[in-house]
């Protein structure tokens, strides 16, 4: 197929899809994308009729992506008991629960609901002592919720990663009534290597990492392994990728090969069924780890190869580019939505540029040159991938996977597969393990050293799209023939100094910039100016030990001060993950509170002044008290000019009557106590500090209901702008001097009000 053909094409593809995802979401967007749709559609009937193939795969495309809106759960049933019959697809251990992945082949809801029939894969956690297998059939009530996650800038979004994985509904299981498991299937071959590898006598961590680099379980790995392995770029080694299966395509393709030479030894080269057991290799190793998506493009990627290598009416490597693309869209229609189906294409794609009409390298020598090269010039253009996909890169990435790549492919992976491929013969199976085991704890000591020397770097946002066009150039310049070298020396260049120029919004001299975070029922507040960062409150610490905390920013930076308002979980969850990946300067906390750092105790009368902005502590008093927790709080009162922003904490509304009069109304910005609970932002205090914004830091659909309907209607009678994190997702403005306060969100929302 011509490069000019299956660009059209594959445009029309991706706008099918593109529509698809925003039908749902905007009647005049719609509208208009299904406009450029049809012009697509109608540019590859009359540019290239004989084609039409790839118009069938966008309109599949885009029923796929159409099928898969229509499968979340309807807003109707959201948090009600919903009877279902399941089967279990895996189940996790995550602290003391187990986080379930179903498959529901009977959902019954409350009669006057919508069905909740069209579900199909959910996530669950359970909170009981069952235990649950996968394979196994159960009879239980979930209550549920459509897919959602946290809105915060240049962060990891939950949401979106729900959907492209095809999950429809997140929620837990209820205790009342007990799950009943109705059958037991027997296990799938998959799931027996996980059960025999779970009674070997092997460490933890080897387990663990023979699960996910020959079984694809990457899901036991712990958040420590994944850390380490995203600060190096090195993720593409773990998770069942193209090496793996390649690995195992080509090392069957070899046996059959040698066995077709002795076995027809003048015209073993014209035997096809060596290149047949390399494709059933390849498909039985993908089925073997579970095809999950990454796999299963594996697998169609490598029986392509297969073909264009055969030579037998083989594709030219581009034609066999765009068939691979076509089929994996045809099998998973989700995949233009995932960056590493963009990855690997993208890889795939300049591996041909720079390799096609060379000579294929001889000997070790050339080999080893062949791996410098290709990685040398793979590199600059992953990073740039990945800086505009996850705005994070490693800096030591190629250097750490010109190591890393050679000995996981020609080390780790060999003897785990051999390992597995020699089990029946238990001394023989254990040695290679034990093999493994060192070569894991020889690259495990690389990659923390790696880290330790060369952290994550997460660039200013404004600087991301130049550095990665920086990287990009590069890459062309050094990948293409016939460039000048001056060209070459001058990307270069550009790559090594763009960094270390100052892209970033200049902080005017007495204002702040404030961000409040969206982490679910809690509170996490950020506040920057040029020389100062602090933050308030560090968000909750979920009961399987996730912090929300953890996602906001790489590891190693540096906070002057941390103001923890009291230990309560929801505003002290974090405080473990600052204190093991960042640096802070000097901690703040309530006398009488607990938790396992040296602070100074914040109290009323407290006062400082950074960048011209000034920071006061309007509460508790001085000196050991009786009050709860809630009402310890700390206060903190931010000024610049006549702008004002306060913070209240979880203080009562009697607590907030001993402050008040230090309170000089109006508030530009009024973070809500107790994230609007009944007990907090009592009249007397709504009248007095009369805020221009409200912002309440609360859970979407918590269970406490925050903020509550008397509390809305209090700062509605104000004329206050209401704001919710659970809704517009995280929230920032400057607090600037003489400027009226903006907030901008993160997650829009229709309608919002002109004066807001």
């Amino acid at each position: 197929m011509r490069l000019g053909i299956a660009i059209p094409t594959a445009i029309a593809a991706l706008l099918g899809g593109v529509f698809a995802w925003n039908s749902v979401i905007s009647y005049t967007t719609s509208h208009l994308l299904l406009g450029c749709v049809l012009v697509a559609f109608l540019l590859v009937v009359v540019w290239c009729p004989r084609h039409v193939v790839w118009l069938l795969i966008a309109v599949w495309v885009f029923v796929g992506v159409q099928r898969e809106w229509t499968s979340r759960l309807p807003a109707g049933v959201s948090g009600v008991d919903l009877a279902v019959e399941v089967k279990v697809l895996t189940a996790q251990p995550v602290g003391d629960a187990t986080r379930l992945l179903l498959h529901v082949n009977k959902c019954t809801g409350p009669a006057q609901r919508p069905s909740c029939s069209a579900l199909s894969k959910v996530r669950v956690t359970a909170y009981s002592d069952a235990v649950f297998k996968p394979g196994e059939q159960w009879r239980m009530t979930l209550r549920l919720r459509p897919p959602s996650g946290f809105a915060n800038p240049s962060s990891f979004n939950f949401e979106q990663w729900l959907w492209r994985e095809g999950i429809h509904a997140t929620g837990y299981l209820r205790q009342e009534p007990p799950p009943v498991r109705m059958a037991a299937t027997a296990p799938s071959l998959r799931q027996f290597a996980l059960d025999f590898l779970a009674q070997q006598s092997l460490s933890e961590r080897t387990k663990r990492w023979l699960a996910a680099l020959t079984l694809g379980d990457s899901e036991q790995l712990t958040q420590d392994d994944w850390s380490l392995l995203n600060a190096t770029g090195t993720t593409h080694l773990v998770v069942i990728s193209g090496l793996h299966v390649g690995l195992v395509a080509s090392f069957v393709l070899l046996l059959a090969k040698l066995a077709a030479r002795f076995a027809t030894p003048t015209n073993w080269r014209m035997r096809t069924w060596p290149w047949w057991s390399a494709a059933v290799a390849c498909v039985g190793y993908a089925t073997l780890a579970g095809m999950a998506p990454p796999a299963m493009r594996a697998m169609v990627m490598t029986l392509i190869g297969l073909w264009v290598l055969s030579g037998r009416h083989a594709p030219s490597p581009w034609q066999g580019w765009w068939l691979a693309l076509g089929l994996v869209l045809i099998v998973d229609p989700l995949a233009l939505w995932r960056p590493g189906m963009w990855l690997s294409f993208v890889a795939v794609a300049w591996l041909i540029i720079i390799w096609q009409g060379r000579q294929r390298p001889r000997g070790v020598k050339g080999w080893c040159w062949a791996l410098v090269r290709t990685q040398l010039l793979l590199a600059p253009l992953m990073a740039a991938a990945v800086l505009i996909a996850f705005g994070r890169v490693a800096p030591a990435a190629p250097l750490i996977n010109l190591i890393a790549v050679p000995w996981v492919s020609s080390i780790m992976v060999p003897t785990a597969l051999l390992g597995w491929l020699l089990s029946p013969v238990p001394w023989l199976s254990h040695g290679l393990w034990w093999l493994f085991e060192v070569a894991l704890g020889v690259f495990h000591f690389l990659l923390t050293v790696s880290v330790k020397q060369w952290p994550l770097w997460e660039p200013d946002r404004l600087l991301t799209y130049p550095l990665a066009f920086a990287l990009l150039l590069m890459s062309l310049c050094w990948g293409l023939p016939a460039v000048l070298p001056g060209l070459r020396v001058a990307s270069a260049t550009l790559v090594v100094t763009l960094p270390w120029w100052s892209l970033s919004e200049d902080s005017p001299q007495g204002a702040v910039s404030v961000s409040v975070y969206d982490v679910g029922q809690g509170q996490l507040i950020e506040l920057r100016s040029e020389n100062y960062r602090l933050l308030y409150d560090t968000g909750p610490r979920f009961r399987g030990g996730f912090m929300p905390l953890e996602t906001l920013w790489s590891p190693g930076q540096q906070f002057d001060q941390v103001i923890v308002s009291h230990a309560d979980n929801d505003h002290a969850g974090g405080v473990s993950a600052l204190l093991a990946d960042h640096q802070v300067d000097q901690w703040m906390l309530p006398l009488g509170e607990q938790l396992p750092l040296t602070a100074t105790p914040c109290q009323r009368g407290q006062a400082w002044q950074r960048d011209g902005v000034n920071y006061r502590i309007l509460w508790p008093p001085a000196g050991a008290n009786a009050f709860s927790a809630n009402d310890r709080s700390c206060v903190l009162e931010v000024s610049t000019g006549q702008q004002r922003l306060l913070i209240t904490g979880d203080v009562s509304t009697e607590i907030e009557r001993r402050f008040l009069l230090a309170v000089e109304p109006p508030l530009s910005v009024l973070v809500a106590g107790h994230h609007g609970s009944a007990t907090s932002s009592g009249i007397q205090f709504v009248r007095h500090a009369a805020p221009e914004h409200v912002i309440f830091s609360a859970g979407r659909e918590n269970p406490f209901q925050h903020p509550v309907d008397p509390v809305v209607r209090r700062f509605r009678q104000q004329e206050s702008c209401l704001w919710n994190t659970a809704h517009d997702g995280a929230l920032r403005f400057w607090l600037e001097a003489e400027q009226p306060v903006q907030i901008q969100t993160t997650r829009p929302l229709p309608g919002r009000r002109n004066r807001c």
